[in-house]
C-alpha cells in the first residue's frame, strides 16, 4: 500500500508537467498539429511572411553573435525569437552558449528549464534536467528556482533513493534561501506537504493494528514534520504568526517552551527586519541604497547567513554593480573563507561585471589563497585579458596581479627552475602585450613609466643575483622618454647601490646629471655626495665641473624660458588691452548714440538753443553696484530693470508712444531676500510677444506663482531674461527641473536666483564633469541628426537611459551628444561597435565621457583693486568713420581725454586712482564753456 501511494505522489509530481506542456511554445511539434485548414489564405500568407522575417532576423543575430559573442542583448533577441519559433534545438544550443557567458537571470533560467521538463520524459532525460537545476542555482539565489527544483524532484520519487533525493534537495534549498524574510516561508510549508503526504503512506490500514516497525516508522515520521515546525518557528519569516498556529492544531501534544521561548526571539528579530523590506517593497528598481542599509543592519548583527543571503538578494536586483560584488567577495575572503563559496561568488562576480579589473585581481588572489590548481589560475588570467577593459592601466593591473602570483610560485633557492622560466617569459610577453595589443586599441601602453619592467629588473636583481639583465632592461627603460626624469635615475641607482658596484653607480649618476631636464640639483646632490663617501680626487674634480657646467647650462636656459614667458605675458596682456579698449569704444559709442537722440528729443521740446541745459537721464547700473542680484549669463542689471516709474526724470514722452515705450510699468527692484523663492530665466526670444502670460503657463506646473518680472529696455523690447517668483520655496526648486526646455525654438536656461556680488564662485553647471563609466561622449554627428535617430543606432548595444544633444543658445546642434546607459558594460561595448561608425556620411567618434577640466577664470588678487570700466566713447555705435568730422573744439577734446584718464585711475598720483568711485563730473553752463575758451 505505501509504495502505490509513493507511485501516486510521483503521478502527482509529473501531472504540474503534463500541464505545462499543454502550453509549449508557438510552432512546437508537440502543441497539436498542422494548422486548421479552415483560415484563409491572406492569414496564411502573411504568417509566412512573418516566419521568412523571422528567420532572417534569427540568421542576423547569429552572423552578429559570430562576431562579437559578449552582446547580452542580442542574446536575448535570439532566445526570445527561436522560442517563439519553437526551433527547439537551435533554441537549446543558444540558451547552452549565453549561460557559458553571462549568468542567467530567473526569468531566463525558469523559462529554460519549464521547456527542458514538458520534453523529459525519460529517466536519462530526468536526469539532465536535474543538471540544468544544478545549474541554474549557482547563478544566483532565487528562492523561485529551488521551489521549482524541490517540487520537480518530487516527480521521481518512484525511483530507488528518490524519497531521501527529495530531503536532500529541500534541505539545500532551506540552506540556501530559508532564512528569506518574504520568500523563505513557501519553500517551508512546501517540504512540510511533502513530509505529511509521506506520513499518510505510512500510516496503517483502518481497522488494523500497527505492527513495532510501522510504529517505529509513524514516530520517526512524525518527529520530521515537529521538527520542521520547530526550526521555522526559530526564523523571522513573514506571517510566522499563521505557522505558530499550524503548529497549534496539528501538534497532539503542547507545544515546547523552547519552541515557545525561540518563537518570541524570531519575533522580535522580525520587528527589527520588517522596516528594512518594507523599505524595499516601496522602493524602486535597483534598490541598491536600501539593500544597503539593509546589509549594514545585517552586519551589525554579525549572523554570517544572513549577511550572506542579503547579499545575494541584493545582487540578485544590482548584478551589474561592481562595487557590490567587490564588497561581498571582501566579506567572503576575509569572513567565511569556505572555498566552494569564495571561488563561485568571484567567478559569478567577473561573469557580470567583466570589465572590472579589480573583480579579477580578487579573484586570482582568491584562487591561489584556495591553493587553486595553477592550469586553472592561468586559464582564467587569459579569460580576463579577452575580458576588454576600457583603459590601459586596467591591463597593466591585471598582468601586475599575474606577474606577482608567478614569483611567489618560485623557489629562487634554485639557479634555475621552470617556475622561474614561466616568470621570465611572462615578463616579456607583458612587455611584448602592452606595446602590441594595448598601445594599438589605447594610443599608449598604460604603462609609461614601464613599472613591469622595473619590477622585472628588481627581481633579476634581488632574487636571481643577475645584474647583467637588470642593467639592460634599465637602458631599455631610459631609452622610453624616461631618461629625463630624476625619480627613474635615482631608482636605477639604488638598485645599483644594493646589488652592483660603485663603477656602474658613477656611470649612472654621470648620465643622470647630462640628461635630467626636471630635477636637475637633486641628481647633481647625490653625484657629489657619492664622490664626497667615496671617489678619488680625480673623481671629485670631475664630478665638480660636470655638476657645474651642467647647472650653468640649465640656469641658462631657465633664464631664456622665463623671458620667452614675459614676452608672451606682456604680448597676451596688450592683447588683452586692446580687447578692453575695444569693448570700452563699442560701450562708449552705443552710449553717445543714446545721448544723441535724448539731446534731440529734449531740443524739440525745450527749445533751448545748442548750448541749452540738459537734464539728467536715467543711468545704468553697472555690474557689482547696488543690490541687484546678477543673473548666471552676463547681463547688466540696470536701475530701470522693469520699466520706467511713471513719474520719470527725463523730459515727458508723448501719449501714442507710452504703451510701445512700457513707460506705464513701475520701477522695481529685485528683493534678494526672496531669492529662495526665486529663479532667474534667460536666453529667451527677443521677440517673445507677453513674455508674462507664456511663462505663467509654462511654470504653473511646478507652483503658484506669485509675480513674474520681464526685464525690457528703454524702448521697451523685451531683453530675454526675467525673475520668477514662488509662493513656496519647493515651487522654485521644481521650477530646476524645466532648465533647457525649448521654448519658441531655444532652449530657456532656469538657475537660482543668486546675488553674485556675495557669491562670486557661485556657477550653475547641471551636468557631471567627471568621468562617467555607462555615459557615452559621441562627437562628429551630422547637425540634421535628431534624438529619435541617434538612440535607433544607440539602443542596439543596450538599454539606453538618455540622449542629451548639444546646443548653443540658440537652439542649433553642435553635432555633439551624450548617451547614457543603464550600466557600464553596455556603454563598453558600444564604445567599441560604435566607435567609427557612418551616421548620414559622418563619421562618429564615440568614448567613455570624461569632461576635461574647466579652467578657471583668474581673480584678481585679495585687498588689490580692479580697474574700473573704461569710458564710454562719443561716437556712434561703429565708432569714428573715416569721412566723419569732430565739430567738438581740441581744448575740449583735450579737457575730455584728461577727464577720462583721470577717471579711468591712468593719471599716477591722482586721488582718481584710489579704489573710491570717481566723482561725477560738474554740469557745465553756457558761461562756463565760454570761460574755459576764452581761458585757453
Amino acid at each position: 500500500g505505501r509504495r502505490a501511494e509513493l507511485h501516486k505522489m510521483a503521478a502527482a509530481g509529473a501531472e504540474a508537467a503534463a500541464e505545462e506542456e499543454k502550453r509549449l511554445p508557438e510552432g512546437d511539434p508537440e502543441s497539436g498539429g498542422d494548422s486548421d485548414d479552415e483560415g484563409d489564405s491572406d492569414s496564411s500568407g502573411d504568417g509566412e511572411d512573418e516566419e521568412k522575417e523571422n528567420e532572417a532576423e534569427i540568421q542576423r543575430l547569429e552572423e552578429q553573435l559570430s562576431i562579437n559573442a559578449f552582446d547580452y542583448n542580442c542574446h536575448l533577441d535570439l532566445i526570445k525569437l527561436l522560442r517563439q519559433e519553437g526551433e527547439l534545438v537551435k533554441l537549446r544550443r543558444a540558451r547552452q552558449k549565453m549561460s557559458e557567458l553571462f549568468p542567467l537571470t530567473e526569468e531566463i533560467w525558469l523559462d529554460w528549464l519549464k521547456d527542458e521538463i514538458k520534453m523529459a520524459s525519460e529517466i536519462s532525460e530526468r536526469e539532465k534536467v536535474y543538471e540544468l537545476f544544478e545549474r541554474a542555482v549557482k547563478d544566483y539565489i532565487c528562492p523561485e528556482i529551488w521551489l521549482e527544483y524541490a517540487q520537480y524532484s518530487i516527480g521521481g520519487i518512484g525511483q530507488e533513493g528518490g524519497i531521501e533525493k527529495v530531503r536532500s534537495i529541500f534541505e539545500r534549498a532551506l540552506t540556501a534561501v530559508g532564512l528569506h524574510v518574504t520568500k523563505g516561508t513557501a519553500l517551508w510549508e512546501a517540504y512540510r506537504e511533502f513530509e505529511n503526504a509521506i506520513l499518510e503512506t505510512a500510516q496503517p490500514a483502518p481497522g488494523s493494528i500497527p505492527s513495532p516497525e510501522q510504529q517505529q516508522v509513524l514516530c520517526s515520521q512524525l518527529e520530521k514534520i515537529h521538527a520542521l515546525f520547530r526550526r521555522q518557528l526559530g526564523i523571522p519569516l513573514l506571517d510566522m504568526e499563521a505557522s505558530y498556529a499550524e503548529y497549534e492544531e496539528w501538534s497532539e501534544e503542547p507545544i515546547p517552551e523552547t519552541t515557545i521561548k525561540n518563537y518570541k526571539k524570531a519575533l522580535q528579530q522580525l520587528e527589527k527586519c520588517k522596516p528594512y523590506e518594507e523599505a524595499l517593497l516601496g522602493a524602486e528598481t535597483p534598490k541598491l541604497a536600501e539593500y544597503q542599509a539593509y546589509i549594514d543592519f545585517e552586519m551589525k548583527a554579525g549572523d554570517p547567513a544572513r549577511i550572506q543571503l542579503i547579499y545575494e538578494r541584493a545582487l540578485a536586483e544590482n548584478c551589474l554593480v561592481p562595487d557590490l560584488w567587490a564588497r561581498y567577495n571582501q566579506y567572503l575572503d576575509r569572513q567565511l573563507k569556505v572555498k566552494e563559496l569564495v571561488l563561485s561568488a568571484h567567478d559569478r562576480a567577473v561573469r557580470n561585471c567583466p570589465w572590472t579589473v579589480g573583480l579579477w585581481i580578487r579573484y586570482l588572489l582568491a584562487m591561489e589563497r584556495h591553493r587553486v590548481e595553477h592550469s586553472i589560475i592561468s586559464e582564467m588570467f587569459e579569460k580576463a585579458l579577452n575580458a576588454g577593459f576600457i583603459q590601459a592601466t586596467d591591463y597593466v593591473e591585471i598582468w601586475q596581479a599575474y606577474l606577482d602570483y608567478l614569483r611567489r610560485r618560485v623557489d629562487f633557492t634554485q639557479d634555475s627552475s621552470k617556475e622561474l622560466e614561466e616568470l621570465r617569459s611572462a615578463f616579456a610577453r607583458a612587455v611584448e602585450y602592452l606595446k602590441q595589443e594595448v598601445e594599438e586599441r589605447f594610443s599608449e601602453s598604460g604603462d609609461p613609466s614601464c613599472t613591469i619592467m622595473q619590477n622585472w629588473a628588481r627581481v633579476e636583481a634581488r632574487l636571481c643575483n643577475n645584474m647583467q639583465k637588470a642593467r639592460e632592461l634599465w637602458d631599455n627603460i631610459m631609452t622610453k622618454g624616461n631618461a629625463k626624469y630624476a625619480n627613474m635615475w635615482l631608482e636605477y641607482y639604488n638598485l645599483e647601490r644594493a646589488h652592483g658596484d660603485t663603477q656602474h653607480c658613477r656611470k649612472a649618476l654621470h648620465r643622470a646629471v647630462q640628461c635630467t631636464s626636471d630635477y636637475p640639483e637633486h641628481v647633481c646632490e647625490v653625484l657629489l655626495t657619492l664622490e664626497r663617501i667615496e671617489g678619488t680626487l680625480e673623481d671629485w674634480d670631475a664630478a665638480v665641473q660636470k655638476t657645474e657646467n651642467r647647472l650653468a647650462r640649465v640656469n641658462e636656459q631657465r633664464a631664456k624660458a622665463a623671458e620667452k614667458e614675459a614676452a608672451l605675458a606682456k604680448q597676451e596682456e596688450e592683447r588683452a588691452e586692446q580687447r578692453k579698449q575695444a569693448r570700452a569704444e563699442k560701450k562708449a559709442s552705443k552710449k553717445a548714440k543714446k545721448t544723441r537722440i535724448g539731446d534731440k528729443r529734449k531740443a524739440d521740446e525745450d527749445d533751448e538753443g545748442e548750448w541749452g541745459q540738459e537734464e539728467e537721464l536715467p543711468s545704468k547700473r553697472h555690474k557689482g553696484e547696488g543690490d541687484g542680484v546678477l543673473p548666471e549669463e552676463d547681463m547688466e542689471v540696470e536701475a530701470g530693470l522693469f520699466g520706467r516709474s511713471e513719474k520719470p526724470d527725463g523730459p515727458a514722452i508723448p501719449k501714442e508712444k507710452a504703451s510701445t515705450s512700457r513707460k506705464d510699468i513701475p520701477k522695481v527692484f529685485h528683493d534678494s531676500s526672496k531669492d529662495k523663492v526665486t529663479v532667474f530665466v534667460s536666453n529667451l526670444s527677443y521677440t517673445m510677444a507677453e513674455p508674462e502670460a507664456k511663462l505663467r503657463e509654462l511654470f504653473g506646473s511646478c507652483g503658484e506663482v506669485v509675480e513674474i518680472r520681464a526685464v525690457f529696455n528703454n524702448k521697451g523690447t523685451f531683453r530675454g531674461y526675467c525673475y520668477v517668483q514662488f509662493k513656496e520655496e519647493e515651487a522654485a526648486r521644481q521650477a530646476l527641473a524645466l532648465d533647457r526646455t525649448a521654448v519658441e525654438g531655444r532652449p530657456m536656461f532656469v538657475s537660482p536666483c543668486v546675488d553674485k556680488n556675495k557669491n562670486p564662485d557661485f556657477k550653475v553647471f547641471r551636468y557631471s564633469t567627471t568621468l562617467e563609466k555607462h555615459k557615452l561622449f559621441i562627437s562628429g554627428l551630422p547637425f540634421s541628426c535628431t534624438k529619435e535617430e541617434l538612440e535607433e543606432v544607440c539602443k542596439a548595444h543596450g538599454n539606453v537611459k538618455d540622449i542629451r544633444l548639444v546646443t548653443n543658445r540658440a537652439g542649433k546642434p553642435k553635432g555633439l551628444a551624450y548617451v547614457e546607459y543603464e550600466n557600464e558594460a553596455q556603454a563598453s561595448q558600444a564604445v567599441l561597435k560604435m566607435d567609427g561608425l557612418t551616421v548620414k556620411d559622418h563619421v562618429i567618434k564615440v568614448m567613455i565621457s570624461n569632461p576635461p577640466l574647466r579652467k578657471l577664470p583668474d581673480r584678481p588678487e585679495p585687498g588689490r583693486a580692479s580697474l574700473p570700466l573704461a569710458p564710454r566713447q562719443i561716437y556712434g555705435a561703429r565708432g569714428k568713420g573715416r569721412t566723419q568730422l569732430s565739430m567738438m573744439p581740441r581744448a575740449l577734446q583735450r579737457q575730455s581725454n584728461a577727464v577720462a584718464k583721470a577717471e579711468n585711475g591712468m593719471v599716477q598720483n591722482s586721488p582718481a586712482a584710489s579704489s573710491d568711485p570717481p566723482a561725477e563730473p560738474k554740469k557745465m553752463s553756457n558761461a562756463d564753456f565760454a570761460k574755459m575758451l576764452l581761458k585757453k
